[in-house]
């Protein structure tokens, strides 16, 4: 299997586009195919032991983005976006979350689960049983974040325009979507779609501080 990759230029350049964009045109749909591999990239994310502490709602449905525009400061790319992704985490973590992941492998890899017993030993010794058990819920939302990352990343390869968005009442959210009941919890959203040809803010320079102060190498 060979690997191909973009240009350093497209990479930048895809990553100069991007913007969170302020208006979005209500009128424009991501096409399915598009929105399959967004959808796509999601699930590909990468997590801590790989465990996947989230859920992602694909909302579509005009009236849900409308009883969740007044909980989101009243912004409109809520409603006005193709696609509104809603980011959750998988609240209090259970053993029974990491058989299923350890079953999943299995299932994938064509190997007996009993040969994962060390590794699923160590991720509940960890992560459910472990100190990190007291903050499981902080340290979902933190894997949450990095799919927030490469679901805008990926969206801007395809000429799609995000907004992340934490101007929201995660609380409100949860009960809109229903979500507690399913063991979820809101954490961040992020509309995608199209900017309207009027959007002032797609022309503006970005502003970012300068490398030196970003980044430090230590060879």
């Amino acid at each position: 299997m060979t690997t191909e990759s973009i240009s350093t230029a497209t990479l930048l350049e895809r990553l100069n586009w991007r913007y969170a964009t302020k208006k979005f045109d209500a009128n424009q749909t991501i096409p399915e195919a598009t929105w399959q591999a967004l959808s796509e990239s999601l699930v590909l994310t990468p997590s801590s032991y790989g465990l996947q502490p989230w859920k992602f709602w694909v909302i579509t449905n005009s009236e849900i983005k409308a009883a969740l525009k007044p909980v989101s400061w009243n912004q409109d790319q809520v409603t006005d976006c193709s696609h509104f992704v809603v980011f959750s985490i998988k609240k209090n973590l259970t053993a029974e979350h990491v058989d299923h992941f350890v079953e999943r492998t299995a299932e994938v890899r064509g190997i007996p689960a009993e040969s994962l017993s060390g590794y699923r030993n160590m991720m509940v010794g960890d992560v459910i049983y472990g100190p990190r058990s007291l903050t499981v819920n902080e340290w979902a939302t933190r894997q949450t974040y990095i799919a927030l990352g490469n679901f805008m990343t990926a969206a801007a390869l395809l000429g799609v325009d995000t907004c992340p968005m934490e101007g929201l009442d995660p609380a409100k959210y949860d009960q809109i979507l229903e979500l507690p009941s399913k063991g979820y919890a809101t954490v961040v959203a992020c509309a995608a779609g199209y900017r309207a040809s009027d959007d002032k803010y797609a022309e503006l320079a970005k502003v970012r501080f300068a490398d030196s102060e970003v980044i430090e190498t230590l060879a």
